[in-house]
């Protein structure tokens, strides 16, 4: 079987496509320490990098014991998230391929620690994950001028879109990274269709160039839910 993690917040619509694609749900619980309209979401609370996951130090025990059941190692940062920036960020970072992205000031010591065959890059954004929807291993979307003009120099292709335009119930908008997430090695599923977003043909033009097909998980704007996170 196949597993996604995904925000507890997903709609039942969202829910029965991804699985009629074959894959099981592992449903993140919420974390009482962030803002509302975060608190479920994948990427403010574990980082996966390789065979590695770090949660935050308050994860719940049931579920850190579903995620070592998927052969992965599991840890805890020895960081505790707050609700204020930057105390929120420690594990919203971004690995793609032998690079991992943040601003590394903030990033959690245990994560940091497990990050040995990998290039630090700093940036100003420390909601990395979330501002970043990877599109393959050479390839991102991102709102971010940092992130974009960092990953550009190590020669991964970058579509730099505007911000906003993304659903994120509780604040002002959401991110793409936040709306998206590769389900299969060419396959980015949308909470959302791109239909309904403004920048929607500048990103189908980009999958098609790199070969991967876009999944819309339900008809309607784009929603940031956390990223959607495959094992």
């Amino acid at each position: 079987m196949k597993n996604v993690i995904v925000d507890f917040r997903i709609t039942s619509e969202e829910k029965e496509n991804l699985i009629s694609r074959g894959f099981d749900l592992l449903i993140c619980p919420p974390s009482n320490l962030l803002y509302k309209a975060v608190e479920g979401h994948p990427d403010m609370l574990m980082h996966i990098s390789g065979n590695n996951i770090v949660v935050h130090k308050n994860m719940d025990d049931e579920f850190i014991h579903k995620l070592g059941l998927q052969s992965y190692k599991v840890y805890k940062s020895n960081l505790t998230l707050k609700t204020k920036y930057p105390h929120d960020i420690c594990l919203n970072s971004l690995s793609i391929a032998n690079l991992f992205v943040h601003s590394i000031n903030f990033t959690d010591t245990k994560l940091l620690s497990l990050l040995k065959d990998k290039k630090l890059i700093n940036v100003n954004q420390g909601y990395t994950k979330c501002s970043t929807c990877i599109v393959n291993d050479h390839a991102i979307i991102t709102s971010d001028v940092t992130i974009a003009k960092a990953l550009s120099l190590e020669r991964i292709d970058v579509l730099l879109i505007p911000p906003g335009d993304i659903l994120l119930p509780g604040l002002n908008y959401g991110f793409i990274g936040g709306a998206t997430g590769l389900i299969e090695d060419n396959v980015l599923a949308f909470y959302g269709h791109l239909d309904y977003y403004l920048y929607g043909k500048e990103v189908l033009q980009f999958l098609k160039k790199h070969n991967v097909e876009p999944v819309f998980l339900r008809t309607g704007k784009l929603i940031d839910r956390g990223s959607i996170f495959r094992l």
